[in-house]
């Protein structure tokens, strides 16, 4: 099965070790830079790429 272009609050906390609180906090912050940029995002997920790029690590 293919993955999904975004990542859910589970995801985020799961790869990150952190609560799905965090988890929901850092998810608002890479939307928000993402709607900056003219993006559109959706509540509650991220897109997958950019989460990895902006956390630094290569998944």
């Amino acid at each position: 099965m293919k993955e999904s272009i975004v990542m859910n609050v589970q995801e985020v906390a799961e790869a990150l070790q952190v609560s799905e609180p965090k988890a929901y906090q850092i998810i608002r912050e890479i939307n928000q830079e993402l709607e900056e940029k003219g993006y559109i995002t959706v509540r509650g997920k991220v897109n997958r790429d950019y989460f990895y790029k902006r956390v630094c690590c290569n998944d």
